[in-house]
This record gives C-alpha cells, sequence and structure tokens, in this order.
C-alpha cells in the first residue's frame, strides 16, 4: 500500500474517531457501543472477482470473508472502528450493511401470500444495528450530495440496487478545469480531513456548509423525517412475483414502520432487498455511487472500471521493480490503477489512437493533482508514463517488461471481429518478444474468446495459459486470461525462415 493511501486511511479514522464524538452528544447510546459495534457488510464486486476481493479482505482487514452464491457479491464481518478502511478497499463496487439474512427463505405459493409475508417481514427486522451504522457512515460521507448537485451536467447516474452504475459519460467536451474541480470534490467526499486544502480550490462551492450548519440548528428543534426508497435485486425463474412488486409493498411497510417520507430520487436512505433463488437479504446501502469511479476524470468510448483493472492487475502478483505494461491502455484505468496501489513498479501505458493517448496523460494528471493535495505538498510524482506507440512493434527491449495487462479490443465498439484475427496474433507475438521469458505474466481481457483462443493456440511455445476468469462487461459474457510466459527465447519469424531457407 503506498504512503498516500496510508495516511488517508490515517486521516479517515482521524474522522471517524471524532465523528462518533459527535453523535455522543445527541444519542442516548454510550460511545462504547458504537465503538465495539460488529456488523456484518456485504459488497458486490465486479462477477468472476469474487475470490480476488475475498483475498483482499483478508490480507486488508484481518477478516473471514463468504462469497455470495449470487455471484458478484461477498460478505464479510468488522467492527465499525474498521468502517473507513472498508471504504478504501480497491474490489469492490459498492457497500452495504445487512441487517437480515434468510439462506433458505419458504415462499408461500400464491403471490398475494408472498407479498403479505415482505409487509409483515420489515416490522420483524433488526434495524437498531445497521441504523446506527448507516448514520455513523453518512456522518463521514455526507459531501456526497453536495457534489452531486454541482455536477449535474456530467452525466445521468442511476444505482441499481448495489450492481454498479450505468452512466452516459461526455466527459470528451468538458475543458480540465472542471474535471479537476470534480475529482477535488469527490476528494472532499472521501476525506473530510483534507478540507481546508480543498476549500482553497473550490472557494464558495465549500463555503455554503454554513448553510448546512444553520440547517442543522433547525433540526435540533424540528427533527428531519427521513426520505428513503426501497431498490429489490431478484434473481430467480420460481418467483410469483416481480421486483417491482417486491419493492412496492415490502416499501410501505418500511414507510409505515419508521414514518419515513418515500422519495426514488433525492433519498437519505436506501433499503436493498436482494432475492435470490431461495436467499433473501435485507441491507442499507453504505455507497451512494460505485466506489470505481475513483481515478478516470477523462472518458472514453470504452472505459474499464477501475476494480476490473485492480483485480486484472492483482491476478499477476506484481512486484517490487517489476515494469507493468498496458499496450492498448484507452483512458489508461489499468497503468492507473496499477500506480496508485502498486507504486514500487513501474506502470507504462500505451496506445496507437493519439486521442487516447491525450485521455490517459489527462487522466494521469487528475491523479498526480489528487496525490499532491492528499499529501498537502509537491509531490515527485508518479511511476507512470503514457507514450503513442504501434501494439504490433513496441518501442521496447526484447525481454524487458516483466507484466502485462491489458484490454484487448473487442471488436464491438472498437475495432472489428474481422480484423481480431489479424490483430490478435500479431499483439500475442509481440508481447511475447518484450516480455521477460520464464518469469513474465500477462492478464489479457477479451470478449473475442474464439479469436483469441485460435489465436493463442499458435502461441503454445512462449505463452501457457494458467487460468481463465469469466467476467461480464456491459452484459457481455468476456473473459480473462493469465499467461505465463514460458522459459523459450523469442525468435523473430523472419530469422526462422531464413534458417529453413537452404543457401
Amino acid at each position: 500500500m503506498s504512503d498516500v493511501q496510508e495516511a488517508t486511511n490515517q486521516l479517515l479514522d482521524v474522522n471517524l474517531h471524532e465523528n462518533w464524538r459527535s453523535i455522543q452528544v445527541t444519542e442516548s447510546d454510550p460511545r462504547s457501543e458504537s465503538e465495539h459495534l460488529q456488523v456484518t457488510v456485504g459488497a458486490t464486486v465486479p462477477t468472476g472477482f469474487e475470490q480476488t476481493a475475498a483475498d483482499e479482505v483478508r490480507e486488508k482487514l484481518g477478516s473471514s470473508c463468504k462469497i455470495s452464491k449470487d455471484r458478484g457479491k461477498i460478505y464479510f464481518d468488522i467492527s465499525v472502528e474498521s468502517l473507513a478502511q472498508v471504504h478504501c478497499l480497491r474490489s469492490v463496487d459498492n457497500l452495504f450493511v445487512v441487517v437480515k439474512q434468510f439462506k433458505d427463505y419458504q415462499f408461500k405459493e400464491t403471490k398475494e401470500e408472498v407479498l403479505k409475508d415482505f409487509e409483515e417481514l420489515a416490522g420483524k427486522l433488526p434495524w437498531s444495528d445497521p441504523l446506527k451504522v448507516w448514520k455513523i457512515n453518512t456522518s463521514f460521507k455526507k459531501k456526497k450530495t453536495k457534489r452531486k448537485k454541482m455536477n449535474q451536467s456530467s452525466g445521468k447516474e442511476k444505482i441499481d440496487n448495489g450492481q454498479g452504475d450505468k452512466t452516459d459519460e461526455k466527459d470528451d467536451k468538458k475543458g480540465f478545469t472542471n474535471n479537476t474541480l470534480d475529482c477535488h470534490i469527490l476528494d472532499y467526499y472521501e476525506n473530510p480531513a483534507i478540507k481546508e486544502e480543498i476549500s482553497t480550490l473550490v472557494g464558495d462551492d465549500l463555503a455554503s456548509c454554513k448553510d448546512e450548519k444553520d440547517e442543522s440548528l433547525k433540526e435540533e428543534t424540528h427533527p428531519k423525517v427521513l426520505k428513503f426508497r426501497v431498490t429489490c435485486n431478484r434473481a430467480g425463474e420460481k418467483h410469483c412475483f416481480s421486483s417491482n412488486e417486491a419493492a412496492r409493498d415490502f416499501g410501505g411497510a418500511v414507510q409505515d414502520y419508521f414514518k419515513w417520507k418515500a422519495d426514488m430520487t433525492n433519498f437519505d436512505v436506501e433499503v436493498l432487498l436482494n432475492i435470490h433463488d431461495n436467499e433473501i437479504v435485507v441491507g442499507i446501502a453504505l455507497t451512494e455511487e460505485s466506489l470505481h469511479r475513483r481515478n478516470i476524470t477523462h472518458f472514453g468510448p470504452t472505459t474499464l472500471r477501475s476494480t476490473l483493472a485492480y483485480g486484472m492487475l492483482r491476478l499477476c502478483a506484481p512486484q517490487p521493480t517489476d515494469i507493468i505494461v498496458d499496450p492498448m491502455c484507452g483512458t489508461g484505468a489499468i497503468p492507473i490503477e496499477g500506480a496508485t496501489e502498486w507504486s514500487n513498479c513501474y506502470h507504462i501505458a500505451g496506445d496507437n489512437n493519439p486521442l487516447a493517448v491525450n485521455r490517459a496523460a489527462n487522466n494521469i494528471s487528475s491523479l498526480l493533482t489528487k496525490s499532491q493535495i492528499k499529501e498537502g505538498k509537491v509531490s515527485w510524482g508518479l511511476p507512470i508514463d503514457a507514450v503513442q506507440w504501434d501494439i504490433c512493434n513496441l518501442p521496447l527491449r526484447t525481454g524487458s517488461v516483466d507484466i502485462i495487462v491489458t484490454d484487448m479490443p473487442f471488436g464491438k465498439r472498437m475495432g472489428s471481429k474481422k480484423r481480431n484475427w489479424n490483430l490478435y496474433p500479431a499483439c500475442l507475438r509481440e508481447m511475447s518478444r518484450v516480455c521477460r521469458p520464464g518469469t513474465g505474466r500477462a492478464a489479457l481481457l477479451t470478449q473475442d474468446k474464439k479469436c483469441f483462443t485460435k489465436a493463442l493456440s499458435g502461441m503454445g511455445h512462449v505463452w501457457r495459459k494458467v487460468h481463465t476468469v469469466w467476467v461480464n462487461i456491459g452484459g457481455l459474457h468476456a473473459a480473462v486470461y493469465l499467461l505465463k510466459r514460458t522459459p523459450q527465447a523469442f525468435v523473430d519469424p523472419s530469422e526462422q525462415d531464413r534458417e529453413r531457407t537452404p543457401w
């Protein structure tokens, strides 16, 4: 973990304890009860990378982790003291605190009976501890709403039950200043302890915090009625009800129980009703948008999620001083994530498209600015560079690269299926040249599995397939292939032909 991340975690810890002290003044519950509260947290992760996320949780939090049979979810137990560290996990998209889990829920035969049970369920659930966690969580995540108001024109966001965002990004037309401003406000949301540094950048926008203090004084005399919504995510073919019907009836019962006000857009609390076959998990969302939205400010047509980029990098187990290359970097999501988490390695982002290289350079610049703000001083820089090159003729020495991680063209938004039949073999050949024999490895993402498998079959002497991770990319069934470079030295095809030609 980098020094920047360690400092951020410490600041988040300090701020969390400060908020506990403020909560103690307004609540009758003793401070010690909140400090030692144990809860179960659920997290959505990129499908196929559940084990990677579980390993990260065990490594960074020291908590045992359970992988759900519902793909793309993990569960782990933590104390509230670790809540800030949970938000710093690199492999998770959305977080929620579990209210109650029913591993084998018995559904009634008719729709009316099932929906009636949902209505009765709301009043029987143990809401107390999860709501305490939600309140502590919102106290140090409270600037999220302010950031949304200031960035309404940047796109429309839809959160689908903690599964992630579906975002219409139009950042190509934005100036770099606006993007930098947005990422600074996001930093304020992630780490309120750096308020003083950021306030100089966003000026009067953060000065409006005084108005919020006035509102809090009003709330002391007139308690605020919370707004909420229920989001239902259902998977299974044997259910006699729809997701909307379950959310409607369960939400109505929650409203009657708490006397909250229903609001589908400007809500304070999002109650989650996750149904997978006979398993039901009721939770309260701890994130308003996916945590993968952390590095990229300049988007391209096929921007890779940061959480997926982290999973691909982790598959290759980077070691200190490794040289890690993304030869088709696009907006630079993979090398930027690598430079953030593995700062003791050197990362190179390359692409043949000048627009892509420009976006990657701008994203690197934004990341550098964020690092400088968090450190509170001018940074020496980041171990990353962006280069324009030809993937089939890389300007790198033979055997000089330790790891190659890239998102290859699917042949849909970028490139074409027909071109891939020539591109993939050429790419694998050039990657085998620059990758270190014996120890080099590669993690390659593609949806064009047939073409990739055919290309790889002709490279058995230089590449060995170690593992395949099946993932879902925007509804497309894709795969991440983990390859190991064989000890055989690279021989240029032209030299092979020359050797075979009799003199």
